[in-house]
């Protein structure tokens, strides 16, 4: 009896298949100094370290295995979460940086090189890279229940250990890819993953057409979440942020959102009193983007009875919430790990003109340019919304 063959798209999800050592191990890799200019086609990419260091590395440039795709990475997002592990060095108890580790997830790119059993993909396809690639194993509940990004086994690209996806070439499973429409950047591609979380959090929080949202927070997930919603046909919309100049970002962004500022000083329940007036009426909805403990409570004084606040944002380990309140009003908290089956929705929301992401890139840089990059991306004063780090014409 022959011998079942294993499916090559399978085997590329093996994690030790990415092993950052094959890396950090290899004689190719070094560390550039600031001023080292590589070779044009050099493999380099934007790394961190335990020493709260940011700088360019050189890597080997790598072959595709069975079911592997090789993709010239052309556009990809600095995200918060980046520049926390490099100032931080960690998020939360688990995700801790230990070593060099490659930075980015937020990212599309060009097919360049296939491999064995590979037949969805060829040469000049133009893809976004989902980061999280789970085991999926029929063996493993969250994956087979649909719930991959609770895999335990998941290789999320640029969480430690693993290395992320700004680079110029990177190694992906090809089942792990999806295709860009043929009106979309590469720019367009990259923003899918911050849409993605808007998306997912849109999804669970059951928010429903006419729905009154506060979005709290109007960073780059809060003005993701806020373009989404406007799609949901959430009316009225109120966001807030500390920021007056965030604020006027996003009534440019959805003309119609109605803003309030937080001021230092005034408690939760005083703001929240604001943005019920600013609705004119209590929220139906909050989509939480700071993870801020303050600003979880005014989105929870802000709700009517049996309203949801669901938290997308990153906060402390442990936070206090006025659990009375919650009770006797029968309001929802609910929270979010990533996403889970939202890159083709939205892949066709900005590919068919419903979700336009283009605004919120305020800076660009080019791939030899990362580290300053990073320093803009991590400087309030400097503006930046969403900064990304572009490769080739």
């Amino acid at each position: 009896m022959t011998p079942p063959t294993c499916d090559p798209l399978l085997a590329a999800v093996d994690r030790h298949l990415y092993d950052p050592a094959l890396v950090l191990k290899s004689p190719e890799f070094k560390i550039l100094s600031a001023d080292e200019r590589p070779p044009p086609d050099a493999n380099i990419a934007a790394f961190y370290n335990p020493k709260h260091e940011v700088h360019l590395v050189q890597k080997p440039k790598p072959k595709p295995r069975p079911g592997q795709v090789l993709v010239h990475v052309r556009a990809t997002g600095i995200c918060g979460s980046d520049v926390h592990f490099w100032k931080h060095g960690r998020i939360g108890e688990s995700m801790v940086v230990t070593d060099e580790c490659g930075a980015g997830h937020e990212s599309a790119g060009e097919v360049i090189e296939v491999g064995e059993g590979v037949t969805q993909w060829k040469v000049g396809d133009r893809v976004a890279i989902e980061a999280g690639v789970p085991c999926s194993k029929p063996t493993c509940e969250m994956c087979r229940t649909g719930h991959y990004n609770a895999c335990p086994d998941v290789v999320f690209f640029s969480t430690p250990p693993y290395h992320g996806t700004l680079t110029r070439y990177h190694l992906h499973p090809a089942a792990w890819l999806h295709r860009l429409m043929p009106n979309m950047t590469f720019e367009e591609g990259a923003l899918c993953e911050p849409l993605a979380v808007a998306l997912a959090g849109i999804e669970r929080a059951g928010l429903r057409l006419g729905d009154p949202l506060l979005i709290a927070g109007a960073g780059p997930i809060g003005l993701v979440s806020l373009l989404a919603a406007r799609a949901a046909g959430a009316e009225p919309i109120v966001i807030t942020d500390l920021a007056a100049s965030r604020l006027e970002f996003a009534k440019e962004l959805v003309p119609g959102v109605r803003t309030v500022q937080v001021e230092r000083g005034q408690t939760p329940k005083e703001i929240a009193e604001r943005v019920k007036q600013a609705a004119g009426m209590p929220l139906h909805v909050a989509l939480e983007c700071t993870g801020v403990e303050s600003s979880v409570h005014t989105a929870i004084y802000s709700m009517k009875f049996q309203g949801t606040v669901f938290i997308i944002g990153v906060g402390k380990d442990e936070q206090l919430f006025p659990f009375m309140h919650l009770s006797a009003n029968e309001i929802d908290v609910k929270f979010q790990y990533r996403y889970a089956n939202q890159y083709p929705k939205a892949i066709r929301l900005v590919g068919g003109g419903l979700i336009n992401l283009l605004p919120l890139v305020t800076h660009r840089f080019p791939l030899e340019d990362a580290i300053e990059a990073f320093h803009i991306a991590a400087d309030p004063s400097k503006g930046a919304i969403k900064v990304q780090i572009i490769d080739g014409k």
